[in-house]
C-alpha cells in the first residue's frame, strides 16, 4: 500500500500540513498517511506534544481519514561547544528517515513555509554561509533513499494560519520559541518586526533570492565534479595553481569534501588557496596536519589527520593476528586489515606473534624478490612517500620486519606459491571512539597479547 509520511511536531504548521495531506489522501484509493513524531526530550512538555499528535491521528482516523502516527524518542547531545539547535536537527533527521523506512514511505513532507525560508537565508548570511547555505532549504532533496519535500515553501505563514482557523485545528505551542538563546528566535522576535516595518516585502524578496541561488547550485555542482575529475584524487597542484583565485577556492572546497567526507572551513579554504601555490613555487613540499593535507611532488593528498603523527611515547607492543578482519590499534589511530589472497601475501603463522613498534632507525626493507634490502628512508623516498606519512607502526615477527604501511610486505616474508596466505594493509582512522567500537568485532583486543 503506498504511503506518504508527514513530519509532525504538533505545532501549527505541521498539524496543518498533516491535515491537508490526510484529507487529500481520502480521494486516492489505497493511499495512507503516517505522521512521524520525534520526541527530543528537550522540553518538559515533550510528552504532551507526543500525546497530542497521537490523539489527533486517532480522532482523524475515527473520522475516516487514512492517517496514523509513528514516533521515536531520541537523545540530543548537549556537550560544550555543540549547538543544541544543530544537534536536534541532525538527530531528528536520522530518526525521521528511520521512521519513514519503517512505515514503508519513500516520501517525507515538511511544513516549512516562505517565512522559514527567508529567515534561513538571513541566518546563513549572518553566519557567513556559502552558496549552498544562502540557497536556504531545498524544495526537494533525496537523502538515504528517501525524498524530502517542502510543498509549502512558497506559501506565506498567513495562509497556513487561515487554514488552521478555517478547519479549527488544535495544535500546541512550543514554549522554547520565546527563548532568546536560540538564533532563530532572536531573529524572529527582535529583528524580523523591524525588518518588515522598514521593508514590507522583505519575506518575498529574500525567498526569491534563495530560489535564485538554488538555481545556481546544480550547474555549480556539475562544474565541481568535472574539476575534481580533472585534478584527480591526489590534486594536481600545477594545474590547479594556474586557475583563478575563485576557481581554486571552489574546487578545493569540493575536492576536500570528496576525498575526506568532511567540510573544509572558509578560513582553511582561503589559507590553502594562497599557501599551496606558494609552497609549490618555493620548495614543493609542505603539510597541514590539522586538516590532513600534504604536498609532495606537485600532488596534494589527504590522509586522516591521525596518520601524520606517531603517538607520543609509543612503545613496542605485541599482537596476535589469528584470523582475517580489521585489527584495531587505537593508540596508533588506525587498523591493520587482513584479507585472504592468492599471491603476494604472508603465511598466517608469521602473524601469530607480531611486534608493533615505531620507527627507530636502522630498519631495512626489501621491496621485491629481486631487489636488495635498503634502508627505510631510501625505500620511502623511492616510493614517493612524504616524511609526514612515515609515522605509522612497523610490524615485525620473531625473525624480521614483515610489513611497513605504505610500502607493503617485505619480500623476504612473502609466502610460497600455492601456500595459504593473507594480504595486509594499514588504514588510518581519525576518530578514536569508532575505533574502540570496532574492537567488538572478531579483531577485538582480547586477541592481542601484551
Amino acid at each position: 500500500m503506498p504511503c506518504v509520511a508527514v513530519a509532525c511536531s504538533g505545532g501549527r504548521d505541521s498539524v496543518a500540513l498533516l491535515h491537508a495531506v490526510a484529507t487529500a489522501a481520502q480521494e486516492v484509493p489505497g493511499l495512507s498517511v503516517v505522521a512521524l513524531h520525534v520526541h527530543h526530550g528537550l522540553s518538559p512538555r515533550a510528552d504532551t506534544w507526543l500525546s497530542h499528535v497521537e490523539r489527533l491521528c486517532g480522532d482523524w482516523s475515527a473520522q475516516g481519514l487514512p492517517v496514523r502516527c509513528l514516533s521515536r524518542r531520541v537523545e540530543v547531545p548537549q556537550a560544550p561547544g555543540l549547538s543544541v539547535e544543530a544537534e536536534a536537527r541532525r538527530v531528528r533527521r536520522v530518526a525521521l528517515a528511520d521512521l519513514a523506512r519503517e512505515a514503508g514511505a519513500e516520501l517525507i513532507l515538511l511544513a516549512h513555509h516562505r517565512r522559514d525560508q527567508a529567515e534561513t537565508l538571513l541566518l546563513q548570511a549572518l553566519r557567513g554561509g556559502g552558496l549552498a547555505g544562502l540557497a536556504a532549504m531545498p524544495r526537494q532533496q533525496e537523502r538515504g533513499g528517501v525524498q524530502w519535500v517542502r510543498p509549502w515553501l512558497d506559501h506565506p505563514r498567513e495562509a497556513i494560519e487561515a487554514y488552521v482557523a478555517h478547519h479549527r485545528l488544535d495544535h500546541v505551542e512550543d514554549d522554547s520559541n520565546g527563548d532568546p538563546r536560540f538564533a532563530r528566535n532572536r531573529l524572529r522576535l527582535q529583528v524580523w518586526p523591524a525588518l518588515l516595518a522598514a521593508f514590507p516585502d522583505a519575506e518575498v524578496g529574500l525567498a526569491h533570492a534563495a530560489a535564485h541561488l538554488a538555481d545556481a547550485l546544480e550547474p555549480l555542482a556539475d562544474w565541481q565534479d568535472r574539476a575534481v575529475a580533472t585534478l584527480g584524487p591526489q590534486l594536481d597542484v600545477v594545474e590547479w595553481a594556474s586557475w583563478s583565485d575563485s576557481a581554486r577556492r571552489e574546487s578545493l572546497r569540493h575536492w576536500y569534501r570528496t576525498v575526506s567526507g568532511a567540510a573544509l572551513s572558509a578560513s582553511w579554504v582561503n589559507r590553502l588557496a594562497r599557501e599551496v601555490p606558494a609552497v609549490l613555487a618555493r620548495s614543493g613540499v609542505g603539510h597541514w596536519p590539522e586538516v590532513g593535507l600534504g604536498l609532495h611532488r606537485a600532488r596534494l593528498s589527504w590522509r586522516q589527520p591521525a596518520a601524520f603523527d606517531a603517538p607520543m611515547g609509543a612503545d613496542a607492543s605485541l599482537m596476535r593476528v589469528d584470523a582475517p578482519g580489521d585489527w584495531v590499534l587505537p593508540e596508533w589511530g588506525g587498523l591493520l586489515r587482513v584479507t585472504p589472497c592468492e599471491a603476494g601475501g604472508v603465511e598466517p603463522g608469521r602473524l601469530l606473534s607480531l611486534r608493533v613498534t615505531p620507527r627507530c632507525g636502522g630498519e631495512r626493507f626489501q621491496a621485491g624478490p629481486a631487489r636488495p634490502p635498503r634502508s627505510l628512508k631510501k625505500q620511502y623516498q623511492a616510493a614517493a612517500i612524504p616524511h609526514w606519512a612515515r609515522n605509522a607502526p612497523l610490524f615485525f615477527d620473531a625473525q624480521a620486519l614483515v610489513f611497513v604501511p605504505g610500502l607493503g610486505l617485505d619480500a623476504r616474508c612473502l609466502a610460497p606459491v600455492g601456500a595459504t596466505q593473507w594480504a595486509l594493509s594499514w588504514h588510518p582512522v581519525c576518530d578514536a571512539e569508532p575505533l574502540e567500537a570496532r574492537l567488538t568485532l572478531k579483531s577485538q583486543v582480547r586477541s592481542r597479547a601484551e
